[in-house]
């Protein structure tokens, strides 16, 4: 009967503590879906960046270090690994579209031609699903920093290695940029 007494509440605050570790890992999972979906945008983002610079290769020649700009940072994109690579990645390609718009506004043919159109149309929608993205993979951040960071989880966090994670963060400039959808002046 004694023993009755001692097992029942030592076992409710084993299941107790395995409620919390698996919650920890759903959520942790969780963000990394988050990013997943993250980097879906970004490698079709990356697989229209060539086909893009090829139509404006046609029309701007001269205009080579934009373009080679644009494809270094593509090629960053495709090429990173962790999680805050591409993030920095996303950023320096983001960036290099940002001049490449600029310097598609010098020719007015190639504001007009059919298939930079299409290019810039399906580039814009893929910036839109990544701002959605983006604003998704932070909510689980978000969510998954505080269950780590609130008592009693941060202990089994700590004990387990679950530690706060970075948010999808863009500077000042950027951030009002991406939370913009695109436009593009023809």
């Amino acid at each position: 009967m004694y023993l009755l007494v001692l097992i029942i509440p030592i076992a409710l605050i084993v299941f107790w503590l395995i409620g919390i570790y698996n919650s920890l890992v759903g959520l942790r999972n969780r963000r990394e879906q988050a990013f997943a979906d993250i980097d879906v945008q970004l490698r079709q983002r990356s697989d229209l960046v060539p086909q893009l610079v090829e139509t404006v290769k046609g029309y701007a020649g001269h205009e080579s270090k934009t373009l080679t700009d644009v494809i270094a940072a593509r090629n960053s994109v495709v090429t990173a690994t962790s999680i805050e690579d591409k993030i920095k990645s996303d950023s320096q390609l983001t960036a290099a579209l940002q001049g490449l718009r600029v310097t598609v506004e010098a020719y007015p043919d190639l504001k007009a031609n059919q298939n930079f159109l299409q290019l810039q149309q399906e580039i814009s929608d893929i910036e839109n699903k990544l701002a959605a993205a983006r604003r998704f993979f932070n909510a689980a951040t978000k969510e998954y920093n505080t269950s780590v960071e609130s008592f009693p989880n941060n202990i089994i966090a700590g004990r387990y290695n679950f530690k706060k994670e970075a948010m999808y963060e863009l500077s000042a400039e950027k951030r009002q940029t991406m939370e913009e959808p695109p436009s593009f002046k023809f």
